[in-house]
């Protein structure tokens, strides 16, 4: 079967769950290969194993934590050309996005980014996409070289397929470029006890018609009773309602859960296309006429402070 690279998406040796989501997604196209990067492959092996991953490819080289990047560019590409791929798969982050950029440019290659699903065809890898605001949903596939596509968070269910991976370490040439940005230091982002906003599986955002930073305590309310991550736009945000690491939206941070729930989110074309490829869109509104309505599979047309209490009501009383 032909071989897929899989970028692994980790933190010191954790795998976050969008790895597991792009090795379901290569069994589909071949046989999966995980390409690690930095220091805890040991720890990680495990995981990517019990999702498929028939071999690791392990870069720890002291580049990949000390500069930006680039060495993740230059590891990846070369061991993108010793195993000739069919595909290279990668999260649809920011590092993931340049880092995906430049392999395909170094390969010759073209790029398809923020997919929300991957299948086979006859001619390689078939994406989807969304584009404009969910208007039209894009098929697309490479028609030059070696396939590199980005996949969003929650394109898929993430499923076990347990194999026992070959680990085989790469040595990396780095090149001049790879040593022109040092990391200086880092600060680990505090987190609290709600789901990963890139990674939820449910999202609760509250917009202006929340009106104040003292009422997404209501949204917090909300998204703890659904076990979910809470979202803000941006006009939320700049209003220093809610924290901007929390933002929605073309500028802020791109969500494709499993449920989008939109409260007081009137719907600008900014917010949809951070959200568009939701599974499933839920608004609450009072304007009866807000775009977020052409959107939403269902919508509730009421005040987000009568509504949103009933709601969280009903929960408690299903669960208990």
């Amino acid at each position: 079967m032909a071989e897929i690279l899989v970028l692994v998406d980790h933190v010191d040796g954790a795998v976050r769950k969008p790895t597991l989501e792009l090795l379901t997604l290569a069994r589909r196209l071949g046989e999966p290969s995980a390409v690690f990067l930095g220091p805890g492959a040991d720890t990680a092996t495990e995981v990517l194993g019990r999702f498929g991953a028939r071999k690791v490819y392990v870069v720890d080289a002291p580049e990949i934590d000390e500069y930006l990047v680039t060495p993740a560019v230059d590891s990846l590409t070369q061991i993108a050309e010793r195993t000739g791929p069919a595909a290279i798969l990668l999260p649809s982050g920011p590092d993931g996005k340049e880092i995906a950029a430049r392999v395909a440019l170094r390969l010759g290659s073209g790029l398809i980014t923020d997919a929300v699903d991957v299948t086979a065809g006859p001619e390689g890898p078939v994406t989807e996409q969304s584009a404009f605001a969910a208007t039209y949903q894009v098929t697309a596939h490479v028609t030059q070289g070696v396939p590199v596509i980005t996949v969003k968070p929650n394109a898929v269910a993430p499923e076990a397929a347990p194999a026992e991976p070959v680990i085989e370490k790469q040595d990396v040439t780095f090149g001049p470029a790879s040593h022109a940005v040092r990391v200086l230091s880092r600060t680990p982002r505090e987190r609290g006890d709600r789901p990963e906003l890139t990674e939820a599986d449910l999202v609760v955002s509250g917009g202006r018609g929340v009106n104040g930073a003292e009422n997404f305590a209501l949204i917090e309310r909300v998204a703890d009773a659904l076990g979910a991550a809470v979202g803000a736009s941006r006009a939320a945000v700049d209003a220093g309602w809610y924290p901007h690491s929390h933002q929605v939206g073309q500028t802020g941070t791109q969500v494709s859960p499993q449920l989008y729930l939109a409260a007081g989110i009137s719907g600008a074309i900014q917010h949809r296309a951070g959200m568009q490829t939701s599974k499933t869109i839920v608004a609450v509104n009072k304007d009866a006429d807000a775009p977020i309505f052409e959107l939403a599979d269902h919508g509730v047309v009421g005040d987000l402070f009568a509504v949103l209490p009933q709601l969280v009501d009903e929960i408690e009383r299903r669960r208990s």
